[in-house]
């Protein structure tokens, strides 16, 4: 993905110099360590990043991991490469099959739903290990949200760059979501349901515009690259370059990173239309809910900020940063309840924080001026 290319194309040059590491032993229940055979690393558009095995060579994996590129290479365990097809697709979301006639299937991974008690454990490649592990457990933290076909799960459970395309399962190794985005201990699935989706909409019928989608896959992700590279102020062709290639993207994940970059820049207009087309496509990104509040709070539209960070305390309500936001949006926006539960829970979970709260409340600071109320021009 976007942002984390060049970091991994390193680790794996830097892994690829050292002798390939032992399997790492797994920790996980059995089912969990036997559902490691159905997931593979790959390398395509994305230096490196893993696939989940779904028949006898028919393989899925993140349609941001091969972009517009028409094969993806298969690393085999032990060691051996093969070249695998990618199947073109119309399918919106962020998957695509590869096809691997030469993979065969030990035994087929079962599809479930994950539950909100659900043991969940991501399986993707390592790049330090060069091997396919099973991280450390997690559990959902949101649901995907009903009526939104594109709409992911939203989990804790551990994962890192390579993984995406690999395999959420849950306690007894049933396939619950294909590994899509996250960090900072929020992370994404694509839910297994959607296979059926991709399955229905995928064969070289689609190839027109399945060229299409993935143009738009590179050319956004070249761009934010590139963005995020510089220090000068993005030009107006480049930031309609960005809105035009990222919004025919349909991913979620990249108007995210689009949004990011515009903030950086003090694009405030764009940015907040890129978070807000992101929560449209799934009113239950949190990632993408923090990065609104962020985007809000640095503006100085502070009322303005509260309904999301209301929602946002509920979801992670030990997390330092949405509390001291909490703290200080409901001070400025006129929410003295979400001011008094963010400080709560910091005492809760952050009491070396809490005299800085205090001392913040106590001297009640008018709040700064609404800085940047759309765009800020360059200079200011």
């Amino acid at each position: 993905m976007s942002g984390f290319r060049f970091v991994v194309a390193l680790l794996v040059a830097v892994a690829a110099s050292r002798p390939a590491a032992a399997d790492a032993p797994c920790a996980a229940p059995q089912p969990v360590c036997d559902a490691a055979a159905s997931v593979f690393a790959i390398a395509s558009f994305d230096p490196l990043a893993s696939a989940v095995l779904i028949e006898p060579g028919l393989l899925v994996t993140n349609r941001h991991a091969v972009a517009d590129n028409a094969r993806a290479e298969v690393m085999l365990p032990n060691g051996k490469k093969l070249v695998a097809t990618v199947v073109p697709s119309a399918y919106a979301g962020d998957l695509i099959l590869l096809r691997a006639p030469e993979i065969a299937a030990k035994s087929r991974l079962t599809t479930a739903v994950a539950g909100p008690d659900s043991i969940l454990y991501t399986i993707g490649a390592d790049v330090g290990r060069q091997a396919v592990r099973v991280y450390k457990p997690g559990q959902m933290l949101l649901r995907s949200a009903e009526g939104k076909p594109l709409a992911r799960v939203h989990h804790d459970a551990y994962g890192q760059p390579g993984n995406s395309g690999g395999a959420l399962v849950d306690e007894i190794g049933r396939l619950v979501g294909v590994v899509a985005s996250g960090g900072s201990g929020r992370h994404e699935a694509i839910p297994s349901w959607a296979i059926a989706d991709l399955r229905a909409q995928s064969g070289p019928e689609h190839l027109g515009a399945s060229q299409q989608i993935g143009i738009a896959y590179r050319k956004c992700s070249e761009a934010l690259d590139a963005a995020q590279a510089t220090r000068e102020r993005l030009g107006p062709s480049h930031v309609a370059f960005i809105n035009e290639q990222c919004g025919r993207s349909g991913n979620r994940q990249l108007w995210d990173l689009a949004g990011q970059v515009f903030g950086r820049q003090r694009l405030f207009d764009d940015s907040l239309a890129m978070f807000r087309r992101a929560l449209d496509q799934d009113p239950n990104a949190i990632n993408s809910m923090l990065s609104l509040a962020i985007t809000l709070h640095l503006g100085g539209r502070y009322a303005d900020e509260v309904p999301h960070l209301k929602r946002l305390v509920e979801i992670l309500p030990a997390d330092a940063e949405v509390l001291r936001l909490g703290v200080q949006a409901g001070a400025w926006g006129g929410d003295k309840a979400l001011m008094e539960k963010s400080l709560t829970l910091l005492a809760q979970h952050h009491p070396k924080m809490v005299p800085l709260a205090r001392d913040f409340i106590e001297k009640n600071p008018t709040p700064p001026a609404r800085r940047l109320p759309g765009n800020a021009p360059p200079g200011r």
